[in-house]
C-alpha cells in the first residue's frame, strides 16, 4: 500500500517533540507539508522533514496533496483549522482541547461524519503503560468497586518547554480560552473517564490565577469530581508545580493503586490482605526526559485510518472531556457545583 500523505498545521513545540518526530519515525506514513504562521519556522521544520513549507493553511489545503492533517495550532483555532481540513477530505488528529466550546467540538464531530474521515484527539495519556495497565486491572476487578481518586497534573509552566516562553499564546485568554485546565485539566479528565470506565456527571471547581505574570489564564485548579455512579475524587491542575506531577491514586474496596506516583515504579498496588506488586513500565514521557518515547498517538490514530477502525479518541470521547473542564469554569465563576 503507498504511504498516508501527512501535513502538520502548527510548528511549535507540540509539533516539534511530538507529532513531526513520531509521523517520521512511522513507515505508513510520509510528512509532505508543514504549515506556520512564522514563516521561519515552517521552513525549519520542512528542511528537516522534507517536507514543502507553507504560511497559509487554507492555501496549503487546497495545493498539496495530503490524506492527514495534524492540528497543533493555538487553541482557538483547533475547530476552525480542523473542520477546513475534514471539509477538504483529510482525515484529522487534533491536539487537545478539541475547541473552545461544546459547539465548535459538535461541529468539528459533524463534518468528520458528513465526509466520512477520522477525526481524532490527541489524548496521550490513555496510551502511558500504567494507565493501561491500571484500566486492566480495574476491569478486572482486582481492587473491586471503585470508592475515590485523586488526580493531578502540574509543572512550572508553559514558558519552560513552548517555543515563545513567556510570550507563548498559553497565557493570552483569546487564544488559550483556558490556562491549566484546558492545558492539563483536560488531560485528567479524559484519562479519569477512560480508568474508571464511566462519566462525571457533577464538578465542584476553584479555577484561580495569580502564579503568572502577564497571563490572561487560569494557572490553578482544583476540582471535585462525581461519576455517574457516586464515585468521587479530586483532580488538579497546575502551572504552579515546581516540580511536574503527573500522579493518579485509585482507592478501591480491595486495593489502592498508584499510578506515577513513585519514583521507582510506574504503577504499585496495594492490596488490603497485604500483598503490594510493583510494576516496573518505564517512565511517563514528559517535557524534562530529553530524548522523547513515543506517545503511541500517532501510531494509533494511522492504524485507524489503514485498517478503517475507529480512532481510540475520537471527537466523542474528545468532546466528553472538554464538557467536564467547561462546567469546571462554570462551578468556579458561579460558586455552584454544576451538574452536566
Amino acid at each position: 500500500m503507498s504511504k498516508l500523505k501527512v501535513a502538520v498545521v502548527g510548528c511549535g513545540s507540540i509539533a516539534r517533540y511530538r507529532h513531526l518526530p513520531e509521523y517520521a519515525a512511522n513507515d505508513q506514513v510520509e510528512l509532505v507539508a508543514v504549515c506556520d504562521i512564522v514563516e521561519d519556522r515552517a521552513k525549519e521544520m520542512a528542511e528537516q522533514y522534507g517536507a514543502k513549507a507553507y504560511t497559509d493553511y487554507k492555501t496549503m489545503l487546497a495545493e498539496a496533496e495530503v490524506d492527514i492533517v495534524s492540528v497543533c495550532t493555538p487553541n482557538y483555532l483547533h475547530a476552525s483549522v480542523s473542520i477546513d481540513a475534514l471539509n477538504a477530505g483529510k482525515h484529522v488528529l487534533c491536539e487537545k482541547p478539541m475547541a473552545t466550546s461544546e459547539e465548535d467540538a459538535l461541529a468539528m464531530i459533524e463534518a468528520a461524519k458528513n465526509n466520512n474521515k477520522k477525526l481524532m484527539i490527541a489524548h496521550n495519556q490513555r496510551f502511558v503503560p500504567s494507565h493501561v495497565k491500571a484500566r486492566e486491572l480495574i476491569e478486572n476487578g482486582e481492587i473491586g468497586k471503585i470508592y475515590g481518586f485523586r488526580t493531578a497534573f502540574g509543572h512550572p509552566g508553559p514558558e519552560g518547554w513552548s517555543i515563545d516562553g513567556k510570550d507563548s499564546w498559553f497565557f493570552r485568554k483569546e487564544e488559550a480560552f483556558i490556562g491549566a485546565m484546558g492545558d492539563l485539566g483536560v488531560h485528567k479528565t479524559d484519562l479519569m473517564r477512560y480508568l474508571l470506565g464511566e462519566e462525571f456527571v457533577e464538578v465542584g471547581a476553584f479555577v484561580e490565577s495569580g502564579a503568572k505574570e502577564n497571563s490572561t489564564v487560569d494557572d490553578n485548579a482544583v476540582c471535585v469530581l462525581k461519576s455517574e455512579s457516586g464515585i468521587v475524587g479530586t483532580l488538579a491542575a497546575s502551572w504552579a508545580y515546581q516540580k511536574e506531577d503527573n500522579s493518579t491514586v485509585i482507592y478501591g474496596e480491595k486495593g489502592v493503586l498508584r499510578l506515577e506516583d513513585d519514583p521507582e515504579y510506574s504503577l504499585i498496588a496495594h492490596y488490603r490482605n497485604g500483598e503490594t506488586k510493583n510494576y516496573d513500565l518505564g517512565k511517563i514521557q514528559s517535557n524534562d526526559e530529553g530524548g522523547q518515547n513515543s506517545t503511541r498517538v500517532i501510531e494509533n490514530f494511522v492504524n485507524s485510518i489503514v485498517n478503517d477502525t475507529e480512532p481510540p479518541i475520537n471527537g466523542e470521547e474528545g468532546m466528553k472531556s472538554l464538557k467536564v473542564v467547561i462546567a469546571a469554569l462554570k462551578s468556579s465563576e458561579t460558586k455552584q457545583i454544576v451538574q452536566f
